[in-house]
């Protein structure tokens, strides 16, 4: 099976979250900079959200290089994940415009958690559909920045039951996971230039 459609597919779906994403967003009231800045909590969700959404563009891209054939199997995994990325739009609001409440926050913290869940899965997946695909096994190994995440997630979803300084906490968690993975992750870049380095040489 060809992976050109479900490339295609998923970048549809993430440009689609996006564009939802922006369209919540509301205008000021009035027009001063204090309007803008009473929506402070709905614009900081917004650009959390969008870097979210981002990274994960972007590990996919990078994730869809070292796949050579695509099985049923990868399908429904990579449905699972653009599942829980749908879901961004709702937690983004909700969570923006409660100005970070308790419950808002803590689910944010399960969809970011399910996201990542849902990627190791489509991970798996992909490595289990055929030999083809061993250039991820070889380029996963350890993941120690997934391992850290998925705890950062663990204690998000819990910490703002701990009152507002749980709250901040489970924010701060959730804005240190995404700026962690704005650092690329070279192991598939480096995987491939292995790759095609040993393919000149034949």
């Amino acid at each position: 099976m060809n992976k050109s459609r479900m490339e295609a597919f998923s970048d549809g779906v993430l440009a689609i979250i996006i564009t939802i994403m922006v369209l919540e967003l509301r205008t000021p009231e009035g027009h001063e900079w204090r309007e803008v800045v009473r929506l402070w909590p709905v614009l900081l969700s917004y650009v959390i959200s969008f870097l979210y959404v981002g990274i994960y563009w972007n590990s996919h891209h990078h994730l869809m290089l070292t796949v050579h054939r695509v099985s049923g199997g990868i399908l429904w995994a990579n449905l699972h994940l653009l599942f829980w990325l749908s879901l961004f739009p709702f937690v983004t609001g909700w969570a923006g415009e409660s100005h970070f409440a308790a419950v808002p926050m803590s689910c944010y913290g399960f969809v970011a958690l399910m996201c990542a869940v849902a990627y190791t899965i489509l991970v798996r997946a992909i490595i289990r559909a055929d030999v083809s695909n061993h250039l991820l096994a070889d380029a996963t190994g350890r993941d120690l920045k997934g391992n850290l995440s998925i705890a950062a997630y663990l204690v998000a979803i819990a910490a703002p039951f701990f009152g507002y300084p749980g709250v901040i906490v489970s924010g701060l968690l959730l804005t240190a996971v995404a700026l962690m993975w704005l650092i690329p992750d070279r192991r598939i870049e480096r995987v491939l230039a292995r790759e095609g380095g040993a393919s000149s040489k034949h």
